[in-house]
Parts: C-alpha cells; structure tokens; sequence
C-alpha cells in the first residue's frame, strides 16, 4: 500500500507561507499540518498541541538523541522540528500531512519521505521581501536585517526543491498553491525556471544599492 503523499512547504520570513498554509487547512479538510516541536515561550493566543508542540530545550534534545525527529533546525537561538510521530498520527487519520519547515529542516527530511513533494515558495523580488518584513513592524531592524540574510542563504539552497512558486499576491498564490496540492495541477514555472529565478534573487542580493546602503547603515551603528 502506498504511502500518502507529504507536502513540504519551505520559503523564506516574510513570504508568506504561513498565511497561505493556514488558508489550505483551513479551507481543505483532507489536509492537516503537521504539529512542530519548538524551545520558544508560549504566546498568550497558543494553544500547546495545536499551535506547537512546547517543550524545554533539555526535552527537545532528548527527542533528537532518541531519533525521534525527523528533522530539526535552530533559528534565531530557538530550536523547531518535526517528529516522525506527527507525521504517522496524520497518514493514520487517512489525510494529507502539510510540513513547515525551512531549509535546513529540508535537508535533513528530503531522504527521509519516500512520498515527500517539495515546495519553494519565493519573494517576487528581495527588496518587496524587506518592505514586508517592516511592514510587520514587529521587529528592530537589526533583526529583520538578520531575517534578510537568512533569506538570502536559504534562496542559495533553492535547487533542493522540486516545485516553486512566487508570491507576487496572496490571492494568485494560494490559488496556485491549492491547485498543486489539491488539484494536482503543474506549477506555472519549470524547476529549471526556478532555480534560476532564484539566481536572479541573489544576483539582487549583491547589487542593489538599496540594500549596500542599508548594510552600511547598520554597519556604523
């Protein structure tokens, strides 16, 4: 008997992903996201076992020595992962499981998933990716400026992925994301198309004077 299919969804902060995975579930019953496993305090509006898994970092740690993860990475000094568990609970309920997880996760859980599909979903460009991660207006600028960067690292490693898909709109987006997963539809653009697309993104990374300014900037802070 085959295995169902497990979606991975990866993108860089401030693409959107989280938005548009939220409307997926939210509107398809047969898919569930998969629970992660993370170090970070719980904010007032989370639920543990619905939002995250919220665990110590000596917890976490010992689910990793364990083998008991699929994959896990840190980010910005809080440690986030998968375990195999959630994926079995989620394929036992007859569903679709839908995977957050960034680039670093993914290369770890990529040889893992017999039945993985992977999804990139990228910025239209990097300085619309910097006008909405301010526009959050949640973060210093120091900190979003370390989010940039991890963008740009994450974008380099676009060639693990099999599908891509730029977040030029929400709405356009989700369509194309739905119709993906849901439908079974083709992508708009090639692997090769996006792949190079993300060259294209990095290519902005070390030209644009915007962002050689704004470097400086903080540099002299």
């Amino acid at each position: 008997m085959t295995s169902p299919v497990v979606y991975v969804v990866s993108a860089p902060s401030g693409t959107g992903k989280t938005t548009l995975n939220r409307r997926l579930i939210n509107e398809h019953a047969e898919i569930q996201m998969s629970v992660s496993y993370t170090t970070r305090k719980k904010r007032v509006n989370e639920t543990d076992g619905i939002d995250y898994h919220f665990v110590s970092e000596d917890k976490f740690r010992e689910l990793i020595k364990a083998g008991q993860m699929l994959e896990y990475a840190e980010v910005f000094d809080t440690l986030y992962g998968t375990s195999f568990a959630e994926i079995t609970r989620i394929q036992g309920l007859g569903k679709i499981a839908l995977l957050e997880i960034d680039v670093q996760g993914w290369r770890q859980a990529r040889e893992k998933i017999d039945t993985s599909k992977s999804i990139f979903i990228l910025p239209p460009s990097v300085e619309e990716l910097w006008q909405r991660l301010e526009l959050r207006g949640t973060e210093s600028k120091d900190v979003r400026w370390r989010r940039l960067m991890t963008a740009r690292a994450e974008i380099s490693s676009g060639s693990l992925y099999e599908t891509f898909l730029i977040n030029r709109d929400l709405d356009s987006a989700y369509t194309e994301l739905q119709g993906i997963i849901i439908k079974g539809k083709k992508p708009s653009i090639t692997k090769a198309k996006g792949v190079a697309y993300c060259q294209q993104l990095l290519a902005e990374f070390d030209s644009a004077g915007w962002l050689q300014k704004l470097a400086k900037e903080l540099a002299d802070k």
